[in-house]
């Protein structure tokens, strides 16, 4: 979700095997948190696609508007919402959480209210916080495929891989073959080193004829750490450009190259041979 929070050390610093392995994983994870890979499935109800332009520019005049109206009248829930969602639109996810924190006291019971203020607290990085607020802000009775998505995705950020799964398979019993939930399990999957589970349910996402082209770009990620490069760039090439696809999948090349990282990925899967930096088989 977001970009305020560290999840590798500084690029100077060594960085153990494990690590460089799931670095481009986090990352690819961040971005969903952040509402990259699908908003409406990600920020549910402070959702910047179901209200906010698709431009920058159009953005700013969105929240300039909307902040506005907040200033006018703060107490209204709608434009409240409205004003965090412009403000998400445009990564301003620490005013968002301010919005958002104070419609909750006053809204304290308000289920979706708490989801918004979840989700928003962790596009902040505030990992723990948002956990909390989260696991409120739905009930066994009542679950909320969206929230649980994104408790998986901040379970998944605080390193708890197996809750994470549970979350995402939990989601999916609701809305079975949502590709951006499929998406997220598989960034589990591969962040907990089971790449070939990973490579079978992301493709089982990006099967999906209206998945978000970074379901495709996980694809990629993950049958790159695979080995199989040259699958991973064709993939890559459906939404970037030839250079840029050429140059994602080199970095991950180097990324491999740097460390021990295929023999961690064998130890993880069983009657694979160990190639260093040959492609599995």
């Amino acid at each position: 979700m977001r970009a305020k929070t560290s999840l590798t050390p500084p690029v100077s610093a060594p960085r153990p095997a494990g690590l460089r392995l799931a670095s481009a994983l986090c990352v690819a994870l961040t971005l969903t948190l952040a509402g990259c890979n699908s908003p409406n499935d990600v920020t549910g109800s402070i959702d910047p696609a179901a209200h906010a332009p698709s431009t920058q520019a159009a953005a700013r005049l969105y929240v300039h508007e909307w902040g506005r109206r907040y200033v006018a009248d703060p107490n209204d829930v709608s434009v409240a919402m409205n004003y965090a969602a412009a403000l998400h639109a445009t990564k301003r996810y620490a005013q968002a959480v301010a919005v958002l924190e104070k419609v909750a006291i006053r809204h304290s019971a308000n289920k979706e209210i708490l989801g918004a203020y979840g989700k928003a607290l962790a596009a902040d990085g505030r990992l723990q916080e948002a956990a909390r607020v989260l696991a409120n802000s739905h009930t066994p009775a009542r679950p909320n495929w969206t929230i649980l998505s994104a408790q998986g995705n901040v379970a998944d950020l605080l390193g708890d891989h197996a809750s994470a799964q549970n979350f995402y398979l939990a989601a999916l019993r609701i809305v079975p073959g949502k590709s951006s939930v499929l998406s997220n399990l598989g960034l589990s999957y591969a962040l907990s080193k089971h790449l070939r589970k990973a490579e079978r349910t992301l493709r089982q996402a990006a099967a999906d004829p209206h998945a978000d082209p970074r379901v495709r770009q996980n694809l990629a990620l993950v049958l790159a750490l695979r080995g199989k490069f040259a699958q991973a760039e064709a993939l890559d090439r459906q939404d970037v450009s030839p250079a840029q696809a050429a140059a994602n999948i080199a970095a991950i090349r180097k990324m491999i190259a740097q460390s021990n990282t295929w023999e961690q990925i064998q130890q993880q899967q069983p009657g694979k041979p160990v190639g260093g930096r040959q492609s599995p088989t």
